[in-house]
């Protein structure tokens, strides 16, 4: 990566992340992904004492089908259990796809088991920070949810993708399809509306002419 798709991807990293203080809540949500720093980050916070539970959700999606066979929420438990984790305190969802399905399940899982879940603490990657706040106002508008990340520079978290299995083209086209969704998303529905300013559009614009456009609605 150059200098002038470094300066543009960093912008548009420094606008998707929310920079929300942890608290005390109900349980942490870990959202099933490619990246094992998010059951790692889960783990951490629970050994913090934030909750006494972690749910992980997630079956595959369109970053991880082709990657295991193995759901990512049962994947993030066995890495959080290495992290020492409770087995007892982990619960599974392991059938959602796609953001939206991980919300709705995750809700249902809490009815299911007869929990009283008002405030969680969710964790997603670096990059999914805003989008996932705004998912959650659509699909879940009346939980209290704190959204952080595994604290994570640009930098790190490249090569830490690029470690777990993807090259570093497809790891900034996730991010640079990650902020269009943020636009696009809103219009159908599927997310409340943000503000952008211009030099994030700006810089998205500087990404899709370098050609980091793969992971692209």
């Amino acid at each position: 990566m150059n200098k002038l798709a470094y300066d543009n991807l960093k912008i548009i990293w420094d606008y998707m992340h929310m920079n929300m203080k942890p608290c005390q809540v109900d349980c942490i949500v870990g959202f099933g992904n490619y990246n094992d720093d998010i059951a790692i980050r889960a783990a951490e916070l629970y050994k913090m004492g934030y909750s006494s539970k972690i749910l992980f959700t997630g079956g595959l999606g369109r970053n991880t089908s082709d990657l295991w066979e193995v759901s990512e929420a049962e994947r993030f438990a066995d890495i959080a259990i290495h992290q020492g984790v409770e087995r007892s305190d982990i619960i599974i969802e392991n059938k959602s796809t796609n953001t939206a399905e991980n919300i709705i399940f995750t809700k249902k899982v809490f009815e299911d088991l007869g929990m009283n879940v008002t405030k969680i603490l969710v964790v997603h990657q670096p990059f999914m920070e805003r989008r996932i706040y705004a998912a959650l106002k659509v699909y879940w508008p009346d939980i209290d949810a704190i959204i952080t990340s595994p604290q994570l520079s640009i930098e790190e978290y490249i090569k830490n993708s690029v470690q777990q299995g993807l090259d570093e083209k497809t790891v900034i086209d996730v991010i640079v399809g990650d902020f269009q969704r943020i636009d696009v998303y809103a219009k159908r529905g599927y997310q409340i509306p943000q503000i952008i300013p211009d030099a994030v559009n700006d810089a998205f614009k500087v990404m899709v002419g370098l050609g980091y456009t793969s992971q692209l609605i």
